[in-house]
C-alpha cells in the first residue's frame, strides 16, 4: 500500500469539485485507489506516508485528440482555414515521417512534452507510415504513460507519399496490434493500445472505411476521427456521401460511429440528427477550443452537447492547437463558452470550471476505463502541484485550483503518477 497526504482535489461529477484538505489517499499495489481519509485508519498506522505538505494533488490530464507528427509545426502556420492548412503545412510535415531519424527526434520531443504538461493519457494520431508509428508506440511503451495510438488511414485526397492503400493499411494496423500485444505480454507497459484511425471521410475511400469498420468490430478496437470541424469540410462530405443525412451518419454507415468506443473531435456544427445519433451511439465529443479558434473553424456548442447527454472530453489538437497544455485547454474551453453565451444573448449557459476540469480528467479518462478521478477502484493517475509561487495566502483551495488553471503551467508539477507509478522524465532526442 502506498499512502500520500496532500490537499486532494478532483471532480467525481462535473457539477462541483470534491475538496479534501490535508487528507490521505491510499493506493494499492495494483495502482488503484483504495480510499481517501481525513484521518488515516488504524490498519494503516504502521505504513509509511509520503507527505506532500500544502501541495495540491489532482488527477493527471487526458488529451483525447492530438497529432504527434504535427509537433514541429506547433505555434506556426495558422494563416489558413482547415483544408488549405492541411495541404499547405500539415501534409508536407507528415510526409517527413518516412525518414526514421526525423520520426525518432520529433516523437521523442512530443512524448517528453506530454510528460511535462502532466498528460498521462492521450489519444494520438500518428501518420500513415507504419515504421514511424511503431517508433511512436515504442516511445510511449517506454514512458510508462497510457495512450491509444492510431496509424492514420489515408488512401485518397492527399499527397501521394501519404497514401497507403487499404490492404497495406490493414496489414499495418495488424502489425501495430501485434507489436503492442507482444510488448504488453512482456509487461513493459500495458497502458498502450491501438485505435482505428481514419483521418476523416474525405481521406478514405468507401472500401477503406468499410474494412476499418469491420476490423474495429472484429477485434473490438476503439475508433477516433474528426467530425463537422469546418463548413467547407462538411460540404465536401455531402458530395462524397450524398445518401446519408449528416457527416456522423457517414461514419455510422461504415461501422465507425459507436459500434465500438468512439472519439470524434471538434463537432463545431453538430446539431439535429447528428447530435441525436451521437447521443444514441454514446460517442464522445472531443472539444478542441484552441484549434477551432486558430483555424477559424467555429465555436463548438459544448453546453448544448452536454445538455443532450453527450459526453465531452478535451483535446489540444496540436498543431491546429498551439500548445500541448491541457491546463490551457481548460481555460480556453471556458472562455469560448462565455463568448458563445454572449453571442446567443445569454440563452445558453456557459460551462463552469468544474465542468471543464471534469472534461480534462474523468470524462477523457473514461475512455481508458476507471481513470480521471480519485474514486475507490480508479487507477491512480495524479499530479502533485506546488502552487506556492502563485501567492495563495488566504485563498481557499477552490480558488487555488482556479488560479492554477488560469495562471499555472508545467513548472508547478513536481510529481507525476500513472496507474500508481511515479513517471520519470522520458528521454528527449
Amino acid at each position: 500500500m502506498n499512502i500520500y497526504r496532500a490537499n486532494i482535489i478532483h471532480t467525481p461529477t462535473p457539477n462541483a469539485f470534491e475538496i479534501c484538505p490535508k487528507a490521505y489517499i491510499c493506493v494499492g499495489d495494483d495502482g488503484c485507489v483504495e480510499g481517501i481519509y481525513e484521518q488515516l485508519p488504524s490498519c494503516y498506522s504502521a505504513s509509511q506516508v509520503t507527505d506532500f505538505g500544502d501541495h495540491l494533488l489532482i488527477p493527471a490530464f487526458c488529451d483525447m485528440h492530438v497529432h504527434a507528427p504535427q509537433y514541429r509545426n506547433m505555434g506556426v502556420a495558422m494563416d489558413e482555414e482547415l483544408l488549405q492548412w492541411l495541404n499547405k503545412y500539415t501534409f508536407p510535415e507528415e510526409i517527413r515521417f518516412a525518414e526514421m531519424e526525423h520520426a525518432q527526434r520529433m516523437y521523442s520531443r512530443f512524448v517528453h512534452e506530454l510528460w511535462m504538461q502532466g498528460t498521462m493519457r492521450s489519444a494520438v494520431f500518428a501518420t500513415s507510415h507504419i515504421p514511424a508509428t511503431l517508433v511512436l508506440a515504442d516511445m510511449f511503451l517506454q514512458s510508462g504513460m497510457g495512450a491509444y495510438i492510431g496509424l492514420v488511414g489515408m488512401n485518397r485526397n492527399c499527397p501521394q507519399p501519404l497514401i497507403c492503400d487499404t490492404e497495406q493499411h490493414l496489414a499495418g494496423l495488424q502489425t501495430l496490434m501485434q507489436y503492442l500485444h507482444d510488448r504488453q505480454k512482456d509487461e513493459i507497459n500495458p497502458l498502450c493500445k491501438p485505435i482505428v484511425t481514419p483521418r476523416f471521410i474525405p481521406s478514405c475511400t468507401p472500401d477503406m472505411l468499410e474494412q476499418l469498420g469491420r476490423m474495429a468490430q472484429q477485434y473490438n478496437l476503439p475508433v477516433q476521427s474528426h467530425l463537422s470541424e469546418n463548413m467547407a469540410e462538411i460540404e465536401w462530405v455531402k458530395e462524397l456521401e450524398p445518401d446519408v443525412p449528416t457527416y456522423a451518419h457517414a461514419y455510422h454507415k461504415y461501422g465507425l460511429f459507436g459500434q465500438t468506443p468512439t472519439l470524434m473531435a471538434h463537432c463545431c456544427y453538430t446539431d439535429g440528427e447528428e447530435k441525436e445519433l451521437m447521443r444514441q451511439s454514446n460517442v464522445i465529443a472531443v472539444h478542441c477550443p484552441t484549434s477551432n479558434s486558430n483555424l477559424a473553424s467555429g465555436i463548438a456548442p459544448i453546453k448544448q452537447l452536454l445538455q443532450a447527454n453527450i459526453p465531452v472530453a478535451l483535446g489540444t489538437d496540436v498543431s491546429g492547437g498551439n500548445n500541448l497544455s491541457v491546463l490551457r485547454t481548460i481555460q480556453y474551453a471556458i472562455q469560448l463558452s462565455k463568448l458563445q453565451y454572449a453571442q446567443y444573448k445569454r440563452t445558453v449557459p456557459f460551462i463552469s470550471l468544474s465542468e471543464a476540469f471534469y472534461m480534462a480528467t474523468k470524462a477523457g479518462g473514461s475512455f481508458f476505463g476507471n481513470v480521471g478521478a480519485f474514486l475507490k477502484g480508479y487507477e491512480f493517475d495524479a499530479l502533485v502541484v506546488n502552487d506556492q509561487y502563485l501567492n495563495h495566502d488566504n485563498y481557499s483551495l477552490l480558488h487555488r485550483i482556479e488560479r492554477y488553471v488560469y495562471l499555472g503551467d508545467d513548472r508547478d508539477i513536481v510529481v507525476r503518477f500513472c496507474r500508481g507509478k511515479e513517471i520519470s522524465k522520458p528521454r528527449r532526442l
